[in-house]
């Protein structure tokens, strides 16, 4: 064989396998999209909500069990708590949560930091959607909770800072509510009758 013919096969060998290569990665592609697709359509760690409760707590199916969940975190003004009256911004906590979720899936996390589940025996979790809005924080962004620092949890500093913030700007429940301050930190709503 000659050098020319040498090199023009070689050549052509590594054009073949570049080919090759892009014609794998074009279809493992398309199949990554596929089951990126499936996957945040059917993703077993995701949940429909069976009830909304109030602001900070649903209800989920899992395993064929129905489980209740308190977001970790936070504390939404009260709206069902037995010996409690309704609170200021209680009800619009309550229909935030119902509005953000909608019939989405929600991803739920624990806390290293925290329990696995509160002395009502409801498990503790950050709630996510499925494109990864952190809605225990949305809700302290956007005023309709408090940060609830009576217990360690990761994103404690987070969620204290987004409080700080909804504060400042005067949203939701710290326009239209006057929150009191406890001993321990944090602020409980007052009742909607004053």
């Amino acid at each position: 064989m000659s050098l020319v013919f040498k090199r023009r096969l070689a050549r052509l060998m590594y054009i073949f396998v570049l080919l090759a290569i892009l014609l794998v990665s074009l279809i493992l592609s398309g199949r990554a999209r596929y089951l990126t697709s499936t996957l945040s359509q059917n993703n077993p760690g995701a949940y429909t909500v069976s009830r909304f409760i109030d602001g900070d707590t649903v209800s989920v199916s899992m395993n064929g069990h129905i489980e209740t969940i308190r977001f970790i975190g936070i504390d939404t003004p009260e709206t069902h708590k037995p010996n409690t009256p309704v609170q200021c911004y209680g009800p619009e906590a309550a229909a935030y949560t119902k509005q953000i979720i909608g019939h989405q899936k929600i991803v739920l996390v624990s806390d290293p930091l925290t329990t696995d589940r509160d002395r009502y025996d409801r498990l503790l979790r950050y709630v996510y959607l499925t494109d990864g809005t952190n809605i225990n924080q949305k809700l302290v962004r956007e005023g309709y909770a408090f940060y609830y620092p009576y217990f360690p949890f990761t994103k404690a500093v987070d969620f204290s800072m987004e409080e700080e913030s909804a504060i400042s700007q005067h949203k939701g429940l710290w326009q239209h509510c006057k929150p009191t301050p406890t001993d321990s930190g944090g602020y409980i709503s007052n009742s909607l009758s004053s």
